[in-house]
């Protein structure tokens, strides 16, 4: 096989039809029995064509590559930059091929099975600042049906004030009956001012459920009903989920993603509201105005505290850009902007989260 230069300058069939025997019939056999799209089958081609070169490199053919040289290769690309994402898609493929390989009795077994690349940083939750989760809480959009205006403004309420999941909130019912805890659902009581959650691995939780909310909850139950008429309206009184569509149906999480984006969108404001980012700003806030990460855990149902961490690293940006934005000694004196290291704790990788 020519080498990598001289291979560049020809076309991707070309420097495809230079590959080893094996994987052309392998490209082949992915293209015809997988029926992969021809983006999908040029990224495996791609990335087969650097496992050769990888190979040449290491002296080393290409069938009797060990685990060693595949740490190797995964290590050589993180360092030349590429992103850790990127290394696990690559991995991916070679896995995939030595898989195929090891079917064909080709190899004695797969070099890169167990071969993880470095791990990806977890983005920081996205979580609005204060001002922007009361506005949106407090919106009210007089031009909507009020059926729909009540309905909507109990599940931002409820999803703000209480940092519910999506599924939380649909699973919760008007109240708890001999059904609902068998089938897996949560409910409301007012009276008590509580939300009765099952989350996920089927672990409950109590949640107190705000002045507020508690409201925009009242204002939704006068209506929920008597704002249906005919089928939907019976169906509705027999239906126990507290949160209905239109056909007195209980809410999908669909349903709700839709409506919260097109809420957040008549509030003012910017793209990409979500339910989770309303549990990420009742978090959020709850930290930066308690402090009390233990409270904050129980809350939001996660059963590890490093889950919950990951808000303290939100709070520490919010402090860091406060800091940067008032203080005179935030700015160095050729004028550019100051930096605020993150603690030790933020720079470590997060930990696998049960958000």
């Amino acid at each position: 096989m020519p080498n990598k230069d001289v291979r560049e300058m020809l076309s991707l069939e070309e420097q495809i039809a230079q590959l080893p025997t094996v994987v052309v019939a392998y490209l082949e056999h992915v293209r015809v029995q997988k029926r992969l799209a021809e983006r999908t089958h040029t990224l495996y081609s791609l990335d087969l064509l650097k496992l050769q070169d990888f190979s040449n490199e290491a002296g080393v053919a290409l069938l009797v590559l060990q685990p060693n040289h595949i740490r190797r290769f995964a290590a050589q690309m993180h360092s030349a930059g590429r992103s850790a994402r990127g290394i696990a898609l690559i991995l991916s493929g070679w896995r995939s091929f030595f898989r195929w390989a090891a079917r064909q009795e080709l190899v004695p077994f797969n070099p890169v099975e167990g071969v993880r690349g470095p791990k990806a940083p977890k983005p920081l939750p996205k979580a609005l600042g204060v001002d922007d989760a009361v506005q949106l809480a407090s919106f009210q959009n007089t031009e909507a049906d009020p059926w729909i205006e009540a309905r909507d403004a109990a599940m931002t309420e409820l999803l703000y004030g209480c940092g519910l999941r999506v599924g939380e909130l649909v699973g919760l019912d008007v109240k708890a009956d001999q059904h609902t805890q068998a089938e897996g659902r949560g409910w409301i009581d007012l009276q008590a001012g509580d939300a009765h959650v099952q989350g996920k691995g089927s672990k409950r939780r109590i949640v107190p459920v705000g002045a507020m909310a508690t409201k925009a909850l009242q204002a939704w139950l006068a209506q929920r009903t008597t704002g249906l008429a005919g089928a939907a309206q019976a169906r509705a009184r027999d239906e126990v989920a507290l949160f209905i569509g239109r056909r007195g149906e209980r809410l999908t999480g669909q349903s709700v993603w839709a409506r919260l984006k097109q809420r957040g969108q008549q509030a003012g404001l910017v793209a990409g509201l979500h339910p989770h980012v309303l549990r990420h700003s009742f978090a959020s806030h709850l930290l930066q105005s308690s402090g009390d990460l233990r409270a904050v855990q129980e809350l939001l149902g996660h059963s590890s505290i490093a889950t919950t961490q990951i808000y303290t690293r939100l709070d520490f940006q919010h402090l860091a850009q406060a800091y940067e934005n008032a203080h005179p000694r935030a700015r160095r004196q050729d004028g550019a902007e100051g930096r605020v290291d993150q603690p030790p704790s933020a720079r470590k990788s997060d930990p696998e989260s049960d958000d």
